[in-house]
């Protein structure tokens, strides 16, 4: 069966919902993983699109045997891929080895014995010969968990009905990113950022666009030592500071290797920044930063790298949300 594509439903940067509407809603935890949809034909076969769009398949051998665990029944799934460190918690730093493989499937079988990724499911779009995107979340959940989609690989973890304010507390005590608020009546929107469904990380975060870096010094020389980071505003790249923190050495090496293919004599940003010895960079790489406050200015103070986001296109980072977060 020929499957219709479906872009990802997007969470809006939120705060709970007010106490009197709690039990509309339900909560999930928030996940740092790869947003993936899985496309499940009914022959056996399996595809994964990323948030993007791109297929990204191959680079998740081990996932290919949840194409025939539902037999002839075609069905869209939503989720995330993840990968676990030692304590069973999501590790983006470890899952950024087996991102980007998928034209490289020899490189990512090997990798995949070493690190498996795990699939979470937490919604269906399109189940048997019927889209279910106009049906509620509710009722799209009770058809998920019908689904009994539980293997070595993949799992439908529970959402919490009610409750919001101790489930946030819980992700907070065991160090999870955040959690994700969903109306219980919410229909499915595809690639649309809803605020049916509300997003709510236990850190501050923000994706930037990369425009130039710093050199490095000592054991840093022939490396960057910062990047420096903007974001579109009023068509034009503002600069929000630079950050020199969150990589390792094989990371920075990596990062070297980028910057320079993307060389340019033109500063990006505007105004531009006053930055002794900055090389420019055309703004196409994405990365998220953790940072403590924002100024009045609009710099992010005590920033440090989390991720390259080889699953956002700088368009997509160009599209501003409230200070809080991105992502989901």
């Amino acid at each position: 069966m020929t499957l219709p594509l479906i872009p990802p439903m997007l969470a809006t940067p939120g705060s709970l919902p007010p106490a009197a509407q709690d039990a509309r809603w339900a909560y999930e935890t928030k996940q740092d993983g790869q947003r993936v949809v899985a496309y499940l034909p009914g022959d056996g076969g399996l595809l994964l699109r990323a948030r993007s769009g791109e297929d990204i398949t191959a680079a998740y051998p081990e996932l290919r045997p949840l194409g025939r665990v539902l037999g002839a029944t075609p069905a869209i799934l939503d989720g995330e891929v993840l990968a676990l460190d030692e304590q069973g918690r999501a590790s983006f730093q470890l899952l950024q080895g087996r991102m980007g493989l998928a034209h490289a499937p020899g490189r990512a079988a090997r990798r995949a014995a070493r690190i498996p990724v795990h699939l979470i499911l937490f919604d269906v779009m399109h189940l048997g010969a019927h889209p279910l995107l106009a049906l509620p979340y509710l009722r799209r959940r009770e058809r998920l968990e019908g689904l009994g989609l539980t293997g070595p690989y993949w799992s439908t973890p529970s959402a919490v009905v009610g409750h919001g304010t101790e489930a946030l507390a819980a992700t907070r005590e065991h160090g999870l990113e955040g959690l994700v608020c969903k109306r219980l009546d919410s229909v499915y929107e595809p690639g649309v950022r809803s605020r049916a469904w509300i997003k709510i990380r236990n850190m501050r975060s923000e994706d930037v666009l990369v425009g130039g870096w710093l050199p490095g010094k000592g054991r840093l020389t022939g490396l960057p030592g910062a990047v420096l980071m903007g974001r579109f505003a009023g068509g034009r790249l503002r600069y929000v500071g630079s950050v020199g923190t969150g990589w390792s050495e094989a990371e920075r090496s990596e990062l070297a290797a980028l910057l320079a293919a993307l060389a340019t004599d033109v500063c990006p940003f505007d105004p531009v920044p006053a930055a002794r010895g900055a090389h420019w960079v055309l703004p196409r790489l994405v990365g998220e930063v953790r940072y403590s406050v924002r100024t009045r200015a609009g710099m992010l103070r005590q920033p440090s790298w989390l991720r390259l986001r080889t699953d956002l296109t700088p368009e997509e980072a160009a599209v501003v949300d409230p200070p809080e977060d991105r992502d989901m």
